[in-house]
């Protein structure tokens, strides 16, 4: 049985939770202060925490930075009357899980505490120090199943030797994921070395991989060390590799086959020990059917392969993403904003974001930078934004009673059945999907 911790100031409205919630098959430790809470959690072990944001000692995200201190893979969620756009987020950044609106369907608190369980048991069976490393890596943490696969895959290939191939559309993360891939891997305190193929002219490819000795060609002033030579030991990460001329192709090959490289203009082979890890935007098998791209060479880079999702695939992360480029635009800019408004969120969710998570980036660092309130509003948006209209989203303004059903019974069948993601399609709160299921008399 799962063990919780409720904190809520209100003895009458705390004693109704603990029973509903025992009466699922939860153990309920309640605690009335923030003082009392903290002892209990250096005493006990806990599976989740449920906290009130206002108490007589201090507020929900005290006891919130308290219990990570103590232990960072407790989920917690926050009860709220006071759901104000700045609240959410800085719960969010501190680390909480969700937070939920007073007053709350029962089914909905069943929802998200069995979310958040689900979580803590995907941690659990996750290895501390790879969570440390994704973090180093840059990388967000999603909670859509496409970021879930693709992290997976992360996991699963990183330990290994094998060559990956990382595809998927311009903007999405593939050199973030070639980075967390050897972070996680045995070569992480050796030299990852990443390399734009498309920016290499084919008159110099040779010098630039392999390396040069001075004077052996017109402009070869020094020596030079090459991209392989860099990275021994460590992990090589070729991107847009399909922009490899033919004769670069067969001298990536033969490095690989023979692990060995002579540099321009020298007698002497050079042992290397590499990882290689390439990736591309286009459809390498096309260009190998098509014969502009090596078939061997293909194969060689193909032991393992990872498509990054884009975007569009993965909007259950988007907030995610939003939240960690606004804290890295704060940085950057010397800003603070909090957050964003509403119709922010709700325009971002709409938007097909062709540009993907460099897109995102770009728009909210403008944003951070043009914003005169600690809330980035919609007026600081693109106008591609502030214009778009999802075709493909479920609308979010109800025109007819009739319609309004029809949308909200579509949205369920899309998330399938999970109100939380079905209230995220809509654009609207969990509360107010509950409280729409019971005036639609829909179960």
């Amino acid at each position: 049985m799962k063990n919780i911790l409720l904190v809520e100031d209100d003895v009458t409205f705390s004693n109704m939770l603990k029973h509903f919630l025992e009466r699922h098959k939860y153990v309920v430790e309640v605690s009335y202060t923030i003082k009392n809470a903290s002892t209990l959690l250096k005493e006990n072990s806990y599976n989740l925490i449920f906290t009130d944001l206002r108490l007589p000692d201090g507020n929900g995200i005290d006891l919130l930075k308290q219990s990570k201190n103590t232990d960072s893979d407790i989920p917690v969620v926050l009860m709220t009357s006071y759901a104000e756009v700045s609240t959410a987020v800085q719960a969010m950044k501190q680390g909480a899980f969700d937070y939920i609106s007073k007053p709350f369907n029962p089914d909905e608190v069943l929802e998200v505490i069995n979310n958040a369980l689900e979580v803590k048991t995907e941690q659990i069976t996750e290895p501390k120090k790879e969570d440390k490393k994704v973090s180093n890596s840059h990388i967000v943490t999603g909670i859509s199943a496409a970021s879930k696969s693709l992290y997976e895959h992360i996991h699963l290939v990183a330990p290994t030797d094998m060559s990956v191939l990382i595809t998927g559309e311009s903007g999405t993360g593939k050199e973030v994921v070639a980075s967390t891939i050897h972070t996680q891997s045995l070569r992480k305190d050796k030299p990852f070395i990443a390399v734009d193929c498309g920016a290499i002219p084919k008159e110099i490819a040779s010098s630039e991989f392999f390396g040069h000795q001075k004077g052996s060609f017109t402009g070869a002033i020094n020596d030079k060390i090459g991209h392989f030579e860099a990275a021994n030991g460590g992990t090589l990460f070729l991107d847009e590799v399909g922009n490899l001329n033919y004769e670069s192709q067969v001298q990536l090959l033969r490095a690989l086959q023979e692990r060995k490289i002579k540099p321009v203009g020298s007698s002497k082979e050079i042992m290397v020990d590499i990882r290689l890890i390439t990736a591309t935007n286009e459809d390498l098998l096309s260009a190998v059917e098509k014969g502009n791209f090596r078939e061997d060479l293909y194969h060689r880079l193909n032991e393992f392969s990872i498509k990054v999702p884009n975007l569009n695939d993965r909007k259950d992360d988007l907030i995610l993403y939003a939240d960690f480029f606004l804290e890295k635009a704060n940085k950057q800019l010397n800003k603070s904003i909090v957050g964003f408004s509403h119709e922010v969120l709700t325009l971002f969710q709409q938007y097909n974001w062709p540009g993907n998570l460099r897109e995102l980036s770009n728009v909210i660092k403008r944003a951070t930078l043009l914003s005169q309130t600690e809330i980035i509003e919609k007026e600081v948006l693109p106008e591609e934004l502030k214009n778009t209209e999802d075709q493909y989203s479920i609308p979010n303004e109800f025109s007819t009673k009739e319609n309004e059903k029809k949308l909200i019974i579509r949205a369920l069948h899309e998330a399938k059945n999970n109100k939380t993601k079905a209230a995220k399609l809509l654009n609207i709160t969990r509360k107010t999907l509950y409280n729409k299921l019971k005036e639609h008399n829909i179960s």
